[in-house]
């Protein structure tokens, strides 16, 4: 058995109070515990911004390459070739 649980049967047994209110106790008191060391989880609002404007310059490099000459002559040339396959 886990140190932490035998503690609360432990006080349990002294106290009176029932085994199922002593686990919420436990588990609400290790959700506190997570919910303190994961508050700096996310993202905040710079880093939103900046991976908004990263994303975005992302977006125009590709549709630069994308629509440029050989790129697009290579596509169309692809697209006509599955059009014109014979079965």
């Amino acid at each position: 058995m886990h140190k932490k649980h035998r503690k609360f049967q432990e006080r349990t047994v002294r106290t009176g109070l029932a085994v199922g209110a002593v686990c919420r106790r436990a588990r609400r008191s290790t959700w506190v515990r997570r919910l303190g060391r994961s508050a700096d989880r996310g993202m905040t609002t710079s880093e939103y911004a900046v991976g908004t404007i990263a994303a975005c310059a992302f977006a125009a490099v590709l549709y630069k390459v994308v629509n440029s000459g050989p790129v697009m002559s290579a596509m169309q040339s692809m697209i006509e070739g599955a059009l014109d396959a014979k079965f």
